[in-house]
């Protein structure tokens, strides 16, 4: 059995680690049981050296305080001094009753009773001192007064002497308690030192015999962490845990070996399946873009050529003229290829020539009002944005006397602002929902009128080319009508 157990010892590495840290733990809580043992006897020894000095300091406090407010009743007579006074006193008498009470052959008991005699005194005429001025007794009242004062003179040049003696004989006692504590603190760290030499002595033997084969191991790990995987196997073949430890570190290597090839084969895959994937992305957005564009309702062209030859025949040619410019400008913007985006600037040039031939329609039944400031605004948005919102506002948003049409344009630090407002009935909850949620622009086959068609065309197309969500919103006005406004982003 004995054989077998230091058999064990040998192989088993656990067991050896485990039973130098118990040895280890074991010394060190009994040394560090003696030594706190040793130094808590001292220090509870210095701790109370000044406990005297601290309660006589309390009850000076407490005294000062006393007599303060003592002085403000008698100048004052208010009724926070004598309720301060009572507090002070209760709290003076309170903290003072550990005083000697007799006389005494020790220097310190007998100046403490003298100090207890002086107490009672300053109490006593202080007390009679009150009496007397609640009573109205004014002669009496200052004698009792400079009587209380003449004890508190007294009083605080003994407690002033047993303060200097209790710091006299606390020194002493501090000193003696002190050279104690250095003795106990220079035995301390006698055995601590001894005590750790011991130990690591010890577990040196130990752990020098169990870090040799772990080394090669550390050695061959650093180079796997720098992706070094062309490292020499250990091929160990001892039944030991180190040797266990090498068999399962040389099948690692070799696994890891196998997956990096597989790895940088795969990664390979990938990134060209991502790149595959990010082109088809951008082509996505720009059809689906170029889509939406292309939907916008050609069924204005006939309207504005049949008011267009109606004008002709009633009035003269230079207003016609003007107004087929306006016609012609209007539909020379939709079909001209410059790309999918246009400049604010652009886009209210377009607004102010289908506004001009809305008015020639409708006359006096349509008021536009425009406020931007005298800049240029050059910042990007898709074509045929804001010509759709206007047009919405006139086919649903008018009112039947009159209608007003508002564009207005705030520049902020980071985005501009355009509303575009009308005076009409506005939109209900469901429907204005129903449109900021839509996720595409075709019309559904239960949307007959294509009631919000057009609206959905321009979020869907603002939102493709600006990337969020935000940049659109629809909002009620207190005085009826519907805002539709714009958030663009001042970049």
């Amino acid at each position: 059995m004995k054989v077998n157990l230091l058999k064990r010892l040998h192989t088993n590495f656990r067991l050896r680690i485990f039973m130098s840290v118990i040895i280890a733990i074991v010394v060190i809580a009994f040394s560090f049981l003696v030594m706190i043992n040793m130094n808590r006897h001292a220090l509870e020894r210095i701790g109370r050296t000044y406990e005297t000095n601290r309660k006589l300091n309390t009850i000076a406090t407490y005294l000062s305080s006393t007599e303060a407010s003592l002085s403000d009743y008698m100048q004052y007579r208010t009724f926070e001094s004598i309720d301060s006074y009572y507090h002070f006193q209760a709290l003076t008498e309170d903290s003072a009753s550990y005083l000697q009470k007799s006389p005494s052959t020790d220097t310190i008991m007998h100046k403490e009773f003298i100090v207890n005699q002086l107490l009672s005194s300053f109490f006593k005429y202080s007390l009679d001192a009150v009496i007397s001025m609640r009573a109205n007794n004014m002669e009496s009242a200052t004698l009792f007064y400079k009587k209380s004062m003449t004890c508190y003179s007294m009083l605080l040049s003994q407690m002033e002497d047993l303060n200097m003696l209790m710091l006299q004989r606390n020194a002493e006692i501090y000193t003696a308690s002190h050279r104690q504590y250095m003795s106990y603190v220079r035995l301390s760290v006698v055995f601590i030192v001894m005590f750790f030499v011991l130990i690591l002595a010890m577990l040196y033997l130990s752990l020098n015999i169990i870090t040799r084969p772990l080394m090669d191991i550390s050695h061959v790990a650093n180079r796997v962490a720098h992706m070094d995987f062309d490292v020499p196997l250990f091929n160990n073949q001892d039944d030991g845990e180190i040797g266990v430890i090498c068999r399962a570190f040389d099948r690692m290597i070799v696994s890891i070996r196998e997956y990096v090839d597989k790895i940088w084969e795969k990664a390979a895959q990938e990134n060209e399946l991502r790149e595959k994937e990010m082109e088809m992305r951008e082509l996505y957005a720009d059809a689906q873009l170029r889509a939406l564009q292309n939907q916008i309702n050609p069924h204005f062209l006939f309207n504005t050529l049949n008011t267009g030859a109606q004008l002709a025949m009633m009035e003269g040619a230079d207003k016609t003229c003007y107004f087929m410019e306006q016609v012609a400008d209007f539909f020379r913007y939709n079909i001209q290829q410059k790309g999918p985006v246009a400049t604010i600037d652009e886009e209210l040039s377009l607004v102010d020539s289908y506004v001009y031939i809305m008015k020639v329609r409708f006359g006096d039944r349509i008021e536009f009002i425009k406020k931007t400031v005298a800049e240029k605004y050059e910042n990007l948005l898709p074509r045929m944005t804001l010509q759709p919102l206007v047009e919405n506002c006139m086919k649903y948003g008018l009112k039947e006397a009159k209608g007003i049409i508002e564009i207005a344009i705030e520049k902020e630090v980071f985005q501009i602002l355009i509303k575009i407002s009308d005076n009409g009935c506005g939109f209900s909850p469901e429907l204005r929902e129903k449109i900021l949620k839509a996720e595409s622009a075709v019309p559904q086959k239960d949307d007959k009128n294509g009631t919000g068609t057009g609206l959905i065309n321009v979020i869907s197309r603002l939102r493709i080319y600006f990337h969020r969500n935000d940049v659109f919103d629809i909002v009620t006005n207190e005085q009826g009508g519907t805002t539709f406004l714009l958030r663009i982003p001042n970049v």
